[in-house]
């Protein structure tokens, strides 16, 4: 497919919009020249006119064409032509197509803030419902999703203060790699990702440390805490409880509303391991299967059994642990519905406090995305459907909600949650709606004025050998998270 621009430079959205209806598909851009001997192709064009300016768009596919023009806006390029066009072209591809995305043209990954923002400005749900319906052509299923995962978190968003902040600590290990993970994360599994296990706690340890001392010197105060990868669990027992020990003695925990360990996969967990995480603080674990389809798990690259995460989780139990999420993944490679149905309600069974329906989302770092042709022949869509409705039967309910690029079929990832047990780190990180704190490789320092909204961001160097040899100068950034809190308080 040739994409060309005439007049205007929204290439950002309209590549969005053209992959909800041609997925994993490869496009050739063009500016300010028309396609010649293309069969495919797309014409975005802005062109001035005595009036104003007229924006029309023209596609081709596989021997057909469309065509459709409306007014734009007088004066230069905005948002506002940017929206007009990306409509234009979802009516035309899906002519085009046949294809309907749930989600409409809306390819933000954040659609319950659209909600969070309208309910704060007063809009009732008929309201809401109307206005996103017909400005992104969203489908009543996911408009009614978005709604009540915008309720479920209506309490927790009150909450907040500015000085509040939730602390993210990163592990970028994990004993293999999935075929579906695009994920900064090394499998130990490679002798040389295995030796920086040890120098790279030792250098997360530190900046823990730093970046409590920058928190009491601006009196800023810790909410919730969330220890993910990678596989945390990836961790020997020793160095789990250095790394949480290093948490423990740089804050205050024994105030924190929130303490979440991904313990992960059920072959790196051990009894010893849900010891000390419980013992340092721990208040949530995940211990997440993905399927519980044994053939599935063989399939994506995964060394353990349904029974392992079975026994995994009745571990926990044991232990004492009463907030256990476990996550799922629809659409995984030589799944299908009666399989995915049989996972939701495994789980259903194990009766965790909270599940989450992830959607396959393929992208270029995962092995999966050069090997197309294993994702799942069958109608994901349904399996999605069919598990939300299964949890909703069940008693949980939604309490956040993003999506991604490339997610198979346009569709979502849900948290679902018996009610009192909504996690509030990811209600606050999917909302954007309080400061993360990140530490480790990979980690994004997220900086909210939770009175104007703008977000400002610092990055940690990615890779974990990249963390470790610039650590000083990565630190060097931190003086950023100052300069924030000076302006805002």
């Amino acid at each position: 497919m040739v994409i060309a621009f005439i007049g205007n430079n929204f290439k950002y959205e309209i590549e969005a919009v053209t992959k909800l209806f041609l997925p994993l598909q490869n496009f050739e851009f063009l500016f300010e020249e028309i396609p010649e001997n293309a069969e495919n192709f797309c014409i975005i064009k802005r062109e001035k006119t005595e009036g104003g300016h007229i924006l029309s768009v023209e596609a081709a596919l596989n021997g057909e064409k469309r065509s459709i023009s409306e007014s734009g806006s007088e004066g230069a390029c905005d948002e506002k032509d940017e929206a007009i066009l990306c409509r234009i072209l979802y009516k035309i591809l899906n002519e085009l197509t046949g294809i309907t995305p749930p989600w409409g043209c809306l390819t933000g990954i954040r659609p319950v803030k659209k909600v969070n923002k309208l309910l704060d400005e007063g809009k009732t749900k008929a309201e809401i419902f109307g206005i996103l319906k017909e400005k992104y052509f969203v489908s009543d299923e996911k408009l009614e999703l978005a709604f009540m995962t915008a309720a479920a978190q209506s309490k927790a968003l009150k909450m907040l203060d500015k000085r509040s902040f939730s602390l993210y600590i990163s592990i970028p290990f994990c004993p293999s790699r999935c075929s579906y993970c695009s994920f900064v994360s090394h499998s130990i599994e490679k002798p040389e990702a295995k030796k920086l296990i040890v120098p790279y706690v030792d250098k997360l340890c530190e900046e823990i440390a730093e970046i409590a001392l920058i928190a009491r010197q601006l009196e800023l105060r810790l909410d919730t805490i969330y220890i993910g990868g990678g596989t945390p669990s990836v961790l020997p027992a020793e160095l789990i409880e250095k790394l949480m020990v290093s948490v423990k003695k740089s804050f205050d925990i024994s105030k924190i509303r929130e303490y979440n360990v991904e313990a992960g996969r059920p072959d790196t967990i051990t009894e010893k391991k849900l010891e000390i995480i419980r013992d340092l603080g721990a208040t949530r674990i995940s211990v997440n299967p993905q399927t519980m389809n044994d053939s599935v798990l063989a399939a994506i690259g995964r060394k353990h059994s349904a029974k392992d995460t079975e026994e995994a989780f009745f571990a926990a139990r044991k232990l004492g642990f009463r907030n256990i999420n476990m996550d799922t993944i629809a659409g995984l490679p030589t799944d299908t519905l009666k399989g995915f149905e049989h996972t939701i309600e495994t789980l259903c069974r194990l009766d965790p406090e909270s599940i989450t329906i992830h959607t396959l989302t393929v992208k270029r770092a995962s092995r999966l995305f050069s090997e197309k042709d294993k994702i799942a022949d069958n109608n994901i869509g349904e399996m999605v459907s069919c598990g939300q409705k299964k949890l909703l039967d069940t008693g949980y309910i939604p309490y956040y909600l993003y999506r991604q690029k490339n997610t198979v079929e346009n569709l979502e990832n849900v948290g679902f949650a018996k009610e009192g047990y909504e996690c509030l780190y990811n209600i606050y990180i999917m909302e954007e709606a309080q400061t993360i704190l990140a530490a480790g490789a990979a980690g994004s320092t997220k900086l909210v004025d939770t009175d104007t909204g703008k977000i400002e961001r610092l990055f940690n160097y990615k890779f974990p050998y990249e963390y470790i040899s610039r650590y000083e100068k990565m630190m060097e950034k931190k003086s950023g998270i100052s300069e924030f809190f000076s302006r805002i308080i």
